[in-house]
């Protein structure tokens, strides 16, 4: 293990990191609202504690191993999220302890969009913009600039890349050097970004909601500037923007700038996992505005707006509401997490398991039932053209087993705290899949648990967010062998 190679990278993505805070202190010093001293302290803590860590080992030239890769990931997201709460710890009128600080910083860089803030609509317009930013800066800013930065320092960043991106995926490397991709697909988020918010001031937000907003709804996180999400803003307008936005930045990025580049809609219609995951999602928007048609939730045609958006919501991982979805009829509550843990397309903003892994075991499980009718013949498997190899499969059922071992451990640890089975149920969903938001005792927001619960599933988010593997592989004893 290069340990000074690591240790020369976290510190500088921290004197990166520390430069995110000078945006909400210019906002705090421009409006006179009392917090510019937190996020000046906060500021200088982060770099100077970044600047300690690059200053020794400034020198180290050599490049990242795979290996590394792994352990820089997993820092880069833990150290981070410890540094991200400082602004709430510092904080004297949010008066957050140091676990509920850490919960909400790590469940903003992870677009997981759990909260245990209350009284959100009177948060200055800075800690407001800091909150928003941490999420945008989750989604995949942060680690494109991340890739597109360490090659020029002199530290490749392939294996950083390739250690955020494990699992099945396709060539997300749309240019010859990872640092223009890089590039190309910050560019991609940053215009989705400002289309968003355009779309939302015209249908009614202030321009500052718009912009905040569009952090977290692109990031699919889920944080709101208001305790009533968005039904705060009461405008049918509003959530059909969102949910076009929610659904667009569940596909993947790469997609966008290829449909863009060619000027056509064509990437997305011949690709099987886009055509699979926008076939999949239809399915629980159509019963659940169905539902609630029939059980008279909403008038006509509140029904389909609201179930399509809170479907879509869930789903892509994001955690907007309208309204609590304990009020829904509990098998359509269920349903709805249960297809959280497929999440969206690979090479997007979501959490979950990916809808290419979902599809792989749909196509396998297909493919064993023709088998036991013909078991001489030869039937590959295959996601369109391409025959997809053993070892594909074998390691999405890998990734299968220790998703639902993970779930069932994480969901025992928070039934052995105290609660109960369906609140620590949906918790666990809410944070392995990134959606942050739950039913039953975490419908209202996560500060009501106890500190081993907020703890489990910090750990929890930070697994999520790097698919579990990332993060587990550290525990590995080959990992650590020379």
């Amino acid at each position: 293990m290069r340990y000074a190679v690591s240790l020369r990278i976290l510190g500088v993505l921290l004197m990166i990191f520390s430069t995110t805070m000078l945006v909400p202190l210019a906002i705090s010093l421009g409006m006179r609202d009392g917090h510019a001293p937190e996020f000046f302290w906060a500021f200088a803590l982060t770099l100077l504690s970044g600047l300690l860590m690059w200053l020794p080992v400034r020198e180290e030239r050599r490049d990242l191993r795979i290996r590394d890769g792994f352990l820089v990931t997993s820092l880069f997201w833990t150290v981070l999220s410890l540094f991200g709460a400082l602004p709430f710890v510092l904080s004297d009128s949010l008066q957050l302890r140091a676990i509920d600080a850490v919960f909400e910083s790590i469940s903003g860089l992870t677009s997981s969009g759990g909260s245990v803030i209350t009284g959100l609509d009177s948060l200055p317009a800075s800690m407001h913009f800091y909150r928003q930013m941490l999420q945008w800066l989750g989604g995949i800013g942060i680690v494109v600039i991340a890739v597109a930065i360490l090659p020029m320092l002199g530290i490749g960043g392939m294996q950083l890349y390739r250690a955020e991106t494990p699992g099945p995926s396709k060539d997300t490397k749309l240019t010859p050097r990872i640092t223009e991709t890089a590039r190309v697909l910050f560019i991609v988020y940053l215009v989705l970004t400002i289309a968003c918010a355009f779309a939302y001031w015209l249908a009614g937000m202030s321009a500052f909601d718009a912009v905040a907003h569009a952090f977290s709804t692109v990031s699919l996180g889920g944080f709101s500037t208001h305790d009533a999400s968005m039904s705060y803003f009461d405008s049918n307008a509003v959530l059909v923007v969102s949910s076009i936005f929610m659904l667009i930045a569940s596909l993947n990025f790469g997609f966008h700038f290829l449909a863009w580049h060619r000027r056509s809609l064509a990437v997305y219609v011949r690709d099987p996992e886009t055509r699979f995951y926008l076939a999949v999602v239809t399915i629980p928007i159509v019963f659940s505005a169905t539902f609630l048609y029939w059980q008279e939730t909403h008038g006509h045609p509140e029904h389909i707006i609201q179930g399509a958006f809170q479907v879509i919501s869930i789903i892509t991982t994001t955690g907007y509401t309208t309204e609590t979805i304990s009020f829904w009829h509990p098998g359509l509550a269920i349903m709805a997490i249960f297809f959280s843990c497929m999440g969206g397309c690979v090479g997007s903003t979501t959490g979950g398991m990916k809808a290419m892994r979902v599809m792989l075991i749909y196509k396998q499980g297909l493919r064993e039932l023709r088998q036991l009718v013909h078991p001489h013949a030869i039937i590959p498997l295959k996601v369109g053209k391409r025959r997809v190899e053993a070892s594909i499969i074998s390691a999405v059922w890998s990734f299968l087993a220790i998703y639902s071992f993970t779930y069932i451990i994480l969901l025992l640890v928070l039934v052995a705290t105290g609660e109960d089975f369906l609140t620590s149920f949906s918790a666990v969903a809410a944070a392995l899949n990134n959606l942050g938001m739950g039913i039953a005792g975490v419908a209202g927001g996560f500060g009501g648990l106890t500190d081993v619960a907020k703890a489990t599933l910090c750990a929890a988010m930070l697994l999520g967010r790097l698919e579990i593997f990332t993060l587990l592989v550290l525990f590995t004893p080959a990992f650590w062998r020379t």
